[in-house]
């Protein structure tokens, strides 16, 4: 077997247990709440038949592994239950337009904030302890050091309220209306994600980079006379992203649970505020596939995460062989 299949299979095998043992944290922690799944669909005013009715139709009044063993079934099924809120409603219904919203804007955040970082990084390295570098390092430590809400608040005061009116205060998509006719309500949480993303990875790169420009191999590329711009793009910078790849899986996948405050800053339709809404109004079955499918992201994107390095780094593709 090729070694870069076993590692995908390794991988993929630890990621499903995760996934596994992720679901099993779910399911009893949202049991433990002390909610009445039949009493907070029926009201206060239900009658005590009423309630052991709906509890045998739930499934309510069966021991707790096999309530666990019936909605693991059906998520494997692709089956997530029905919505305590809007009863007779499948979640995967209500939640397929929402993941859609938040997919669009976390790629938006994505394609920004990496492309960027990179750049930043790998200038800041090459230009070290220079201006650029000193102004770079101080935005960097000061946007890490805020909170992704207080990045948004100073954006809306700055574009859209107080300084500026250029853009929409809130962001509450038409779904009547293409999203192409609407990109302006995208800039603003997509650049407030691309700020708390940024730093992160741009620090990681310059630190990376300029360990590997005062490499060896490094050294021997301009000795043979290779300008500054291929030695940097072609020999630096795809054995410093390497380490940068892990840092961008893990600042993607928080993106999948950090758009939770974004998204409710900015009033997004999307899973961060379908998770808010669901914990308000007590929504088990909402709440329970939305922190499986943000944990499913974080699975898959660090194991993306772990192929890409291999396959971009020249030093662990000859390893592998």
């Amino acid at each position: 077997m090729p070694p870069l299949l076993k590692l995908i299979l390794i991988r993929l095998g630890l990621g499903i247990l995760t996934l596994f043992l992720v679901s099993v944290i779910v399911f009893w922690a949202t049991q433990a709440l002390p909610t009445d799944t039949a009493q907070a669909i029926l009201g206060r005013e239900a009658t005590p038949e009423r309630l052991e009715v709906l509890r045998a139709k739930l499934g309510l009044d069966q021991p707790i592994q096999a309530q666990y063993g019936h909605w693991l079934a059906g998520v494997a099924r692709g089956d997530l239950g029905e919505s305590l809120v809007q009863q007779d409603v499948k979640v995967t219904k209500l939640l397929s337009s929402r993941v859609v919203n938040s997919g669009i804007l976390v790629l938006v955040a994505a394609l920004v904030s990496v492309p960027f970082s990179i750049l930043i990084g790998s200038l800041s390295a090459v230009w070290r302890d220079t201006k650029f570098d000193s102004v770079v390092s101080t935005g960097n430590l000061a946007l890490a050091a805020l909170p992704e809400f207080v990045v948004g608040i100073g954006l809306v005061l700055l574009f859209a309220t107080s300084v500026f009116k250029w853009m929409p205060a809130v962001s509450r998509i038409d779904p009547g209306v293409s999203l192409a006719s609407q990109l302006d309500l995208l800039v603003l949480p997509a650049a407030t994600l691309t700020l708390a993303v940024a730093p992160y990875v741009s620090r990681i790169l310059r630190a990376s980079m300029i360990e590997v420009l005062e490499s060896e191999y490094v050294m021997m590329a301009r000795l043979k006379g290779l300008k500054g711009p291929l030695v940097l793009w072609r020999h630096a910078l795809p054995n410093a992203i390497a380490p940068t790849l892990q840092v961008i899986a893990l600042n993607l996948a928080w993106l999948a649970g950090g758009i939770v405050v974004v998204e409710y800053l900015f009033a997004y339709p999307g899973i961060g505020q379908s998770l808010v809404d669901a914990v308000a109004n007590r929504d088990l079955p909402m709440i329970q596939a939305l922190v499986l499918l943000i944990a499913a992201v974080y699975v898959v994107l660090n194991l993306v995460a772990d192929i890409a390095t291999i396959l971009v780094s020249p030093r662990l593709r000859t390893g592998m062989r």
